[in-house]
């Protein structure tokens, strides 16, 4: 594989790490009790050796019996790009810790022929079909694949996504060894995992890398697909709102190469596929990512059964509960999300809900982030009836939703943001204020030339983390409709230090958002 397109992988590679061994426990033949050590000395006869292990070697044979069942399913995939093809892939904007690691460095001359790029991919069927991450096949204009025993196949694109950067692909071969699918939701903090890529690097010297780790963290909303989309003229804004962002984290160490290999557990059971690594220098620092097996299970068979993937969908957008909006909406806990708009027509506001409802369970599963919430939904299918508990004036309801299908010409439009002198300065809140005029109206895009604009937040003041960005519209401070700069010093002048005042703002497109603030 070339420096080239190991770098330019938008988001890839494996996760491994190695761990401590003292304390961990395996499955079948694990020995921990007193008499087992008692009997293992010099003199013990050999045939009883294998059942006289330490807790150490038990350990070792595990991973290397897990790693020889996992391994004949991993493939090398290889992909060719035509110069045209290579030019559509453009840069991403991706944040500055990921952007060495997956990209060509500022100013790198990029190559005049064809680009050979590639990764890692598993097979989930005894016919051929493979899951890769859709960012390694992207634009190829041909796929070869590369099986344990080294045999090579061309291989054709079944279907991509790229909300959730998960492709299928298919060699025509049968009887090939594939992989189960687990339950990435049932998986645990702290839990092993194991990791299984295959580079390759066109020499060799590096098929099949195999390496352990523990489960560092769930549901991390990195922005990066959605970034990626956002930056790609073929989907911009018509995709971006739908990225599924929901990353398993883990402590493994990230090498390039290895985007789409599988990560799974001490069963040997899929529960997640490689996809990043945070880096300022492109080695490992101790962050990878994984895609849930859940969300790449229900989007890989979709694709198999139906060509392209069926999208489920609630209709509402939302921000994670902070301390300030448990405080306001009176919840019994700091957990959930914040409906800050709910699509016209959509199943959710069907079912009545509204903006300040606050999310927190669907079907009894616990909700703890957005992104958390497009998962949920996202595994579901159209048409099916889920029950949704929310909070709304401190009260706990359940609502029955019936999910649709996500119109994809919708987005989820995002707020624009500028810069302008200060004119009024809402310290409390930490926001710099102005005035709205037709100027700035035409420069931002909002068609009412009326009102109060955002132009500053202190990123250490209270509104910032609350969803409080420049460029947006000031239209009430807890009961205060707010008109002039001055409309928000009165809305402030009698409230405590620390109390929990409601913002309601206002994007260019018309969206509305709300943002709960302790004032200063």
């Amino acid at each position: 594989m070339s420096t080239t397109s190991k770098k330019r992988a938008v988001i890839g590679t494996l996760l491994v790490a190695g761990s401590a061994l003292a304390g961990a426990a395996l499955h079948a033949g694990f020995v921990t009790t007193e008499h087992a050590y008692a009997a293992h000395t010099p003199t013990a006869p050999a045939e009883t050796h294998a059942a006289l292990r330490t807790p150490a070697e038990e350990l070792s044979q595990a991973f290397a019996d897990l790693a020889e069942q996992v391994t004949p399913s991993v493939v090398q995939i290889q992909v060719v790009l035509s110069p045209d093809s290579a030019s559509a892939r453009e840069e991403p904007s991706i944040p500055e810790d990921f952007r060495q690691f997956f990209d060509l460095p500022f100013g790198a001359p990029q190559p005049q022929g064809p680009q050979i790029g590639g990764g890692s991919g598993f097979l989930i069927s005894s016919d051929g079909y493979i899951v890769t991450n859709n960012h390694v096949v992207r634009d190829a204009d041909r796929i070869t694949v590369t099986l344990n025993d080294h045999r090579v196949f061309d291989a054709d694109v079944v279907g991509t996504d790229p909300t959730t950067d998960v492709a299928v692909i298919r060699i025509h071969a049968d009887n090939l060894p594939f992989l189960t699918w687990g339950n990435s939701d049932r998986l645990r903090v702290g839990e092993w995992v194991m990791a299984v890529g295959n580079p390759g690097f066109g020499d060799g010297q590096l098929d099949y890398t195999v390496t352990t780790g523990i489960v560092s963290a769930k549901g991390r909303p990195l922005q990066l697909i959605g970034r990626d989309l956002q930056s790609d003229p073929r989907y911009k804004d018509e995709l971006s709102g739908y990225a599924i962002e929901n990353f398993i984290q883990t402590d493994a160490v990230i090498n390039p190469g290895n985007s789409g290999g599988p990560m799974v557990n001490l069963e040997g059971e899929v529960v997640g596929v490689n996809s990043a690594i945070e880096s300022t220098d492109g080695h490992y620092q101790g962050y990878g990512f994984a895609i849930p097996a859940d969300l790449v299970h229900k989007v890989s068979t979709d694709i198999v059964e139906h060509g392209h993937v069926l999208r489920p969908w609630l209709g509402v957008q939302v921000a994670e509960v902070s301390p300030e909006d448990a405080e306001a909406y009176h919840l019994p806990s700091v957990s959930g999300v914040v409906v800050q708009g709910v699509t016209e027509g959509s199943p959710a506001a069907s079912a009545g809900f509204k903006q300040g409802d606050v999310i927190v369970s669907v079907d009894g599963q616990p909700v703890t982030s957005g992104g958390q919430l497009q998962e949920i939904i996202a595994v579901r299918t159209e048409g099916e009836t889920v029950q949704v508990a929310y909070y709304r004036d401190g009260h706990e309801k359940t609502a029955e939703v019936r999910l649709g299908e996500a119109p994809v010409s919708l987005v989820d439009a995002g707020a624009r943001s500028a810069r302008h002198e200060r004119a009024v300065s809402a310290e409390r809140l930490g926001l710099s204020l102005q005035a709205m005029d037709p100027g700035i109206a035409r420069q931002l895009g909002y068609k009412d030339a009326n009102g109060v604009i955002v132009t500053d937040v202190d990123p250490i003041g209270p509104a910032a983390g609350h969803g409080v960005a420049s460029g947006l519209k000031l239209l009430r401070v807890g009961r205060t409709d707010v008109r002039t700069p001055q409309d928000v010093d009165r809305a402030l002048s009698d409230l405590p230090k620390g109390q929990v005042v409601t913002l309601l703002l206002q994007a260019p497109s018309g969206e509305t958002r709300i943002a709960n603030v302790r004032v200063r």
